[in-house]
């Protein structure tokens, strides 16, 4: 019974050398709490839920203390983890156009279906945007400062056209 006794102690002591429970700092357990409440806002409060769930996965996931000298493949470089997978999805750039699609497949048309007139406002913010980019090329702006320039002019019009319909 004694020898099982020391067995099993050890192999719990060589398993608990291997988790991340072993290897947590303060600060890997400040940002895991921090993760977490940012999970609790956007599920128990309904604050921002498309922006706070993946953030706060995305500070879970960062911040998993590993055993680097364990040898184990856990780490988001090492070739075949489940985080290199993941992080595959960044570098590969196969997330954007996924969030995108996302939030394309969630727009509500509703309120452009029963007032179509709302459609003017979103050609006003074209045409401000474009027409604003084409006068600050006119003055000398180089484009980057242009693209600038016109980005707060479609904003702008969108906001006044947006007053003159309501």
């Amino acid at each position: 019974m004694g020898d099982f006794i020391s067995f099993l102690g050890n192999n719990l002591a060589d398993f608990w050398t291997y988790t991340g429970f072993a290897n947590a700092t303060i600060g890997h357990i400040a940002m895991i709490v921090i993760g977490l409440f940012f999970i609790y806002l956007a599920v128990a409060k309904e604050f921002e839920p498309m922006l706070l769930i993946p953030i706060g996965f995305g500070i879970l996931i960062g911040n998993i203390p590993f055993n680097m000298e364990a040898g184990l493949k856990v780490g988001i470089y090492e070739e075949g983890s489940v985080l290199n997978i993941l992080y595959q999805g960044v570098t590969s750039g196969w997330y954007p156009p996924l969030i995108f699609l996302g939030i394309g497949a969630m727009t509500d048309f509703s309120a452009l279906i029963s007032n179509p007139k709302l459609m003017l406002i979103g050609a006003a913010a074209q045409f401000g945007i474009f027409g604003a980019y084409m006068i600050a090329l006119e003055m000398g702006f180089d484009p980057m400062q242009a693209g600038a320039i016109g980005i707060i002019g479609g904003a702008t019009v969108q906001r006044q056209s947006s007053f003159r319909l309501n």
